[in-house]
């Protein structure tokens, strides 16, 4: 089975996080930062990801470094746990309805970071401040080594919005990182390397 942990301590969060990319959903989120808690869990769940994860921040200045640096373990629990890529299908997309939001993610482990986020979110949700869904893709994507685009097509309500960013992420990444039975043993990339 494919697992990390990961231990990342600086001068504004401590972080201790586990996952199993081979999981079935199972989530255990802590964090002072609740919208974030929500958008971690169905990311879990929708990616039939095991995740542990306890992060302590410096929210009383603001959720920022909480969430750039949850992106920043996630995506080297991801890169960690999926080694050298042997076999992995590599790509991802999904084209994620919720409610009156529509969004597509469409991603490549490719080993380059690279975001294209095409979303309008202009508000906050409860405390949560909506462009730091931003900040912890990149965080994600360059850490992982991870090229994705993030399109929305519709949507007005920003928590609609940004939790069909997180379940289509989810489900995309799902497939990306699934065993192609027919090239379990081969890095999809002619490179030989990913």
């Amino acid at each position: 089975m494919r697992k990390a942990e990961i231990k990342r301590k600086t001068g504004e969060t401590n972080i201790q996080l586990e996952l199993n990319v081979d999981g079935n959903g199972s989530f255990k989120i802590k964090t002072e930062c609740g919208f974030m808690k929500h958008m971690l869990e169905l990311f879990a769940r929708h990616g039939r990801f095991d995740l542990q994860l306890h992060c302590q921040g410096d929210s009383e200045v603001d959720f920022h470094h909480t969430v750039e640096d949850m992106g920043i373990a996630l995506g080297q629990a991801f890169k960690k746990a999926l080694g050298d890529k042997k076999g992995i299908v590599r790509y991802g997309n999904m084209m994620l309805p919720m409610d009156e939001a529509l969004v597509l993610t469409s991603l490549d482990i490719s080993g380059r970071a690279s975001v294209n986020f095409e979303v309008e979110l202009n508000s906050t949700v409860g405390e949560f401040d909506t462009e730091l869904v931003e900040e912890f893709i990149i965080a994600f994507a360059r850490e992982l080594g991870l090229t994705i685009h993030v399109v929305q097509f519709a949507g007005k309500n920003t928590h609609h919005i940004v939790e069909a960013i997180f379940k289509g992420m989810a489900r995309a990444l799902a497939k990306a990182v699934a065993i192609d039975k027919e090239y379990a043993d081969e890095i999809p990339s002619t490179k030989g390397v990913l």
